[in-house]
């Protein structure tokens, strides 16, 4: 069958990255699945990274809307993985931060998930080259093929610096 996004170009391509986006969500979600993690990471990791932050600064920080991340919030608080706490200089203003058993889940997808997952979108975007609609194909072909938990069982964790050439 015809993939129409596809054939329509330039005209579907916000359709065409949200569902790439969509497929390498699900299958990082396969992932850590394998290993009982019931959560995603951007939110964990986007505190390690920048310490503690107040709500609509981690939205910011990860170009996701506030709503959407005051409910993870709730969820992770649940989880034991984040504390939410007053700001000292406004009451109203919540402020983030990873608990204890927070940072040794980040500590420990730092060493073992998040190498595996990064290999292997960089293994599936390796030597992709020319007119960004091709490396678009290319890149819903090989996930085809080779859904990325698959990637990642095989994937050898690659340097930060090649990911970003």
């Amino acid at each position: 069958m015809e993939d129409v996004l596809r054939s329509l170009g330039f005209l579907c391509l916000g359709s065409r990255l949200k569902r790439i986006g969509e497929q390498l969500q699900a299958d990082t979600q396969r992932v850590l699945d394998r290993l009982d993690v019931r959560i995603q990471y951007p939110l964990l990791a986007a505190l390690d990274r920048l310490g503690p932050l107040p709500v609509g600064e981690l939205a910011q920080s990860l170009g996701i809307a506030q709503p959407g991340v005051t409910r993870a919030v709730s969820l992770l608080t649940e989880l034991g993985l984040v504390e939410v706490t007053p700001s000292d200089d406004d009451q109203r203003r919540r402020i983030v931060s990873l608990s204890a058993d927070g940072q040794r889940l980040v500590d420990a997808a730092k060493h073992d998930v998040w190498p595996r997952i990064e290999g292997a979108v960089a293994e599936l975007c390796a030597d992709l080259s020319g007119p960004l609609l091709g490396q678009l194909a290319a890149i819903e072909d090989r996930l085809a093929a080779t859904p990325l938990d698959r990637r990642a069982d095989k994937a050898k964790a690659v340097a930060p610096k090649a990911v970003a050439q």
